[in-house]
């Protein structure tokens, strides 16, 4: 049964929000066997990552950063998975107040290093969220969870 991640750091309820909706989509293809494993940035492992047959990321936009939460997560489990997260589907969000650059700068840069392949169109926007922002988020999830049913 293939697995797909999800790793974020939602610290708002408009964020939740948004991470609600990547769930959403990606438990559309539970019912073809995948499963979805949620983990809170803070919370995820190394073993969880190995586990993975996907991963979607999702953080706020922080100081020009992703968040402090996600960057932990990728810093204590990158030594540990680097020989096998190469070509791993993946996808991500970011929300920002007023800038996502340098957060969408760093995600790259990130999911370069550990060789992950973008698998769906990332959700990264400003300000307000909006129906349409939820509705990119849930086809995102739904995407990348429908990929591994292939």
């Amino acid at each position: 049964m293939p697995h797909l991640l999800i790793v974020h750091h939602s610290p708002s309820s408009g964020v939740a929000e948004l991470a609600a909706a990547v769930l959403r989509g990606a438990r559309t293809a539970q019912g073809e066997g995948v499963e979805v494993i949620e983990r809170a940035a803070l919370e995820a492992t190394a073993q969880d990552l190995l586990d993975a047959d996907a991963v979607i990321l999702g953080t706020t936009a922080n100081f020009g950063y992703i968040s402090g939460a996600l960057k932990h997560f990728f810093d204590t489990t990158f030594y540990e998975t680097l020989e096998h997260t190469k070509g791993l589907p993946f996808s991500y969000w970011i929300h920002g107040g007023h800038d996502t650059t340098g957060a969408e700068h760093a995600m790259t840069s990130m999911t370069t290093g550990y060789g992950f392949r973008l698998a769906a169109a990332p959700v990264v926007f400003t300000g307000d969220m909006t129906e349409e922002h939820l509705e990119e988020a849930e086809d995102m999830g739904a995407s990348v969870a429908w990929s591994l049913t292939l």
